[in-house]
């Protein structure tokens, strides 16, 4: 296939290690980085949904907010691409616990924030949006596949695209299948055209093989290791923080997408 190419406007990031993209910026740069707050704030949602809102979804609406706000764009004209390898794994422990021992005393209200699409839906409605909006999953492979995705949605339909990846820490005994220890996510608004707000172009290529990205290597201790999410986008975080670089990442089982970075001019 021929290169996709496009315009990096807006990029979002939160961890418990840091807070935002400057913050990434920052600890490239070798300077402390203050601590990041208990939870996302995910100011974007009304008060009241930020009460009732799982984790999962805060995650998502807060990188979201942060990467649409760098870009200048306005959230209900994007069209959003929302990935995650999981989900919601806290509420995905509790519905199987609770089927276990007391099946009739499921939650609605839980059951109703479990499905894939919750935080793409909080969003939406947080914001306005009529746009399209989708939600996937290709396990190790989600955020390649979610970048795919909003890519080749970008540069076919010729409008700039939010894409949000993002995965909680895991708990109990899926917390254990899944080894995920602690929550990151991330968000870009891509444009198909360069612009004022452009941090930089990405020119995404697909090759065959995508084997070695999802069977990495043992840790090293690195805290984004203790996430899906975070392991797989950190080469091209990295890369953004850091304004330019190479790197291959899982798009599918037998597919790996192949991005150099450049600097917008």
């Amino acid at each position: 296939m021929s290169a996709l190419q496009v315009y990096v406007e807006g990029i979002g990031l939160w961890s418990a290690a840091l807070a935002d993209f400057e913050a990434l910026k920052a600890q490239e740069r070798g300077e402390s980085v203050a601590p990041t707050p208990a939870k996302p704030a995910a100011a974007t949602l009304p008060a009241n949904e930020r009460r009732r809102a799982p984790e999962s979804v805060l995650l998502a609406v807060e990188v979201a907010g942060q990467a649409v706000a760098m870009s200048g764009r306005a959230a209900a004209d994007l069209p959003c691409v929302f990935s995650s390898v999981y989900g919601d794994q806290l509420i995905s422990d509790y519905m199987c616990t609770t089927l276990a021992q007391a099946p009739t005393e499921l939650s609605p209200t839980r059951f109703h924030n479990s499905v894939h699409n919750a935080p793409a839906g909080y969003w939406t409605i947080a914001t306005g949006c009529h746009a399209p909006s989708s939600a996937i999953t290709a396990g190790h492979a989600s955020f390649g596949a979610g970048l795919l995705e909003a890519a080749t949605l970008c540069a076919t339909e010729q409008q700039p695209v939010l894409l949000v990846c993002s995965d909680i820490a895991g708990h109990g005994p899926l917390g254990e299948m899944t080894g995920s220890q602690a929550s990151f996510g991330c968000a870009l608004v891509l444009s198909p055209q360069p612009g004022e707000r452009s941090l930089c172009r990405l020119e995404l290529t697909l090759e065959p093989h995508a084997g070695p990205m999802l069977h990495p290597a043992p840790r090293t201790g690195a805290w984004q290791e203790a996430n899906p999410a975070a392991s797989a986008a950190w080469p091209l975080m990295q890369n953004l923080a850091r304004g330019d670089g190479e790197c291959t990442l899982a798009a599918a089982e037998t597919l790996a997408l192949r991005i150099v970075m450049e600097t917008a001019a």
